[in-house]
Formats: structure tokens, C-alpha cells, sequence
């Protein structure tokens, strides 16, 4: 398919003689005509961000590490994020401020963004982020819920 179009665009841009940008691009299309080769299509390695996406990602088990921002509203938006995280086993992190994720994918805001791939020099430094992350959040997730909110009762509140 992708070659035909090649060849294609290669005789249109040899019928017009057009010339400037696009008889630049008709060179590159005719010089990969002629060597019948498409181009080399590599997954680009990005960050991913928006409630929907980074939810199949973690349903997929693509997900390799979430973060979430803390101050999202309404809040109900993304309180459900942990809990599947843990589930499927995905290590999660909360940072302070959407406005940071979001400079991150350069965008205003983003509530979460996940990472599913990374270079592989920076595998290494993914592993020690990961396990940093799991420690703090995944693993300790029964000391914080108990924890939370103290649990004290008084006497005076079981009359």
C-alpha cells in the first residue's frame, strides 16, 4: 500500500516538474521508489497522558509507571486510579500539581501520565525509579489506609 502511494507521488511530481520543497520531497519519494524500502516507522518513545489513555494503559498491563497529580478537581476523577494500579499491579506515584505533569506532555494541565517504554540507557534509571515508587506507594498501601484518620474513639462516642 505505502509503496504504490510512493510511486504514485513519484510520477505525479515527475509529470508536473514541479521544483522547490516538492521536488525535494518527489528526490526522497523517487530515491525510496527506486530502492523500494518504506521508511524505517519506530515507535517514538513518549510520555502518555489523559484519564482515558493512561486507564487502558494500565488495564493492558502496558503501563509501566502512573503518576497522578494531587490536585485534581473534582477529585473523584482520579481517586479510583490507586486502587486499579494496585489491582493490576502497575507502581503509581502522586506528585504535587497538575500543572507540572502538564509541562511535562506541554500542555496547561494533566491529571495523569504514564511512561510504557523508555530508551534503553535510561532502563536502568526506570528500574531504580520503580522500585523507589513501589516502596513508597504500592507496598505500603495497608500501613496508610490503617493510618489514616486516626481511629481513635472515645468513650464518649460509643454511647
Amino acid at each position: 500500500w505505502y509503496q504504490r502511494r510512493v510511486r504514485e507521488a513519484v510520477v505525479s511530481t515527475q509529470s508536473t516538474g514541479s521544483s522547490g520543497i516538492n521536488a525535494e520531497y518527489g528526490g526522497r519519494l523517487r530515491s525510496m521508489a527506486e530502492a523500494e524500502k518504506t521508511e524505517s516507522g519506530k515507535k517514538p518513545v513518549v510520555v502518555k497522558y489523559g484519564l482515558n489513555h493512561v486507564t487502558g494503559l494500565i488495564e493492558k498491563k502496558k503501563a509501566q509507571l502512573v503518576v497522578i497529580a494531587h490536585d485534581v478537581d473534582p477529585i473523584e476523577l482520579v481517586v479510583w486510579l490507586p486502587a486499579l494500579c494496585r489491582k493490576m499491579n502497575v507502581p503509581y506515584c502522586i506528585v504535587k500539581g497538575k500543572a507540572r505533569l502538564g509541562q511535562l506532555v506541554h500542555k496547561k494541565t494533566a491529571a495523569a501520565v504514564c511512561l510504557t517504554a523508555v530508551k534503553p540507557e535510561d532502563k536502568n534509571a526506570l528500574n531504580n525509579l520503580i522500585s523507589t515508587v513501589k516502596t513508597n506507594y504500592n507496598d505500603r498501601f495497608d500501613e496508610i489506609r490503617k493510618t489514616r484518620g486516626g481511629g481513635n474513639k472515645e468513650n464518649s462516642s460509643f454511647y
